[in-house]
């Protein structure tokens, strides 16, 4: 008897321990298994820029077999930090966003990231997330201004009027709208500048050059700090029967849709500047992929978006083939 209860209470012991050892393996493995869930809140997407990004985001997802999603913040802020908190509350492995106010945003990255949820940013730079991939914003401004300031000066003999349609309801963009004033002023002095006012959409571009022409209707030149605006601004021209050699439209981001209308017969859509979305969105994803499966670098990653000038010249001739 004592032996049958010996034997009993070995089995019971075993059976406790094997019971033990079973309940961790499969919490283990629970979590060594969770989904990997990646995240782009876009500032705006209706901006074709921000599209193309969301694109290159989803098409690195879809191959590295994650779970994913999109979310347009519609340039509000309050929509914005929402938008990342309920990432946060649904344990996303990461996300990239372009952040609307920084400052709003700054305590819920630092919230992610205490809970091991990898961070990053793109295009406007959000200075305590684990990757930064952005731009000198006045640089690529300077960019663009150039093009429509060499144009100015080689064709309109130096002479323009000109209107800048910014992205200054950004405070992190002003830069951008600056380096375009001050690459028309160093390069083409007389030419004049008519206004400047932000409207970073097709509908705003087009209600701000739709205004400028009623003052100013022989103006000439727009400059926008990205297609999404020019596309707008060129609609607007296009519409007042503006034409010909003397009229040109500059913005930047090389988007489908601003290639487009560049292609178009005797087009005055005559530059803007490659800032490779698809690559900045394809390659956040990725990176962040690295990070939730073999950790998240101490240091902050930074990497500059590329951008390379495209004249109307160079994509009619096939000098220049858009990417993605």
């Amino acid at each position: 008897m004592k032996i049958m209860k010996k034997v009993a209470s070995i089995f019971l012991v075993t059976l406790f321990m094997a019971s033990a050892l079973f309940a961790q393996g499969s919490a283990e493995g629970s979590s060594g298994n969770a989904p990997i869930k990646l995240a782009y809140v876009s500032m705006n997407l209706a901006n074709p820029w921000n599209t193309a990004v969301k694109n290159g985001f989803e098409a690195a997802c879809k191959e590295l077999g994650v779970e994913y999603t999109t979310i347009d913040s519609q340039y509000r802020v309050d929509k914005q930090v929402s938008d990342l908190e309920n990432l946060i509350n649904a344990h996303y492995s990461g996300f990239t966003f372009t952040p609307i106010d920084p400052n709003a945003t700054h305590d819920l990255v630092e919230q992610a990231k205490s809970l091991g949820i990898a961070t990053a940013s793109i295009a406007q730079a959000q200075d305590n997330v684990n990757l930064v991939y952005t731009l000198d914003e006045y640089d690529y401004g300077y960019t663009i201004g150039k093009q429509a300031a060499e144009y100015i000066r080689d064709v309109l003999g130096g002479k323009a009027k000109v209107a800048i349609i910014s992205q200054d309801n950004v405070e992190s963009v002003i830069p951008r709208g600056n380096g375009v004033e001050d690459a028309i002023k160093d390069i083409a002095p007389e030419a004049e500048i008519v206004a400047r006012q932000a409207g970073d959409t097709p509908e705003g571009g087009l209600t701000i050059i739709e205004s400028v022409l009623q003052s100013n209707p022989d103006l000439n030149v727009v400059v926008a700090t990205n297609d999404s605006g020019g596309i707008g601004g060129y609609q607007a021209m296009v519409n007042a029967g503006k034409s010909g050699e003397q009229y040109g439209v500059f913005s930047g981001d090389a988007t489908a849709e601003c290639l487009a209308l560049m292609e178009l017969p005797d087009s005055i859509y005559r530059g803007t500047v490659d800032l490779f979305p698809y690559k900045g969105g394809y390659e956040s994803a990725q990176i962040l992929y690295r990070y939730v499966t073999e950790g998240i670098p101490a240091e902050q990653e930074i990497i500059m978006l590329p951008y390379v000038p495209v004249s109307r010249d160079a994509l009619l001739s096939g000098e220049y083939v858009p990417q993605n």
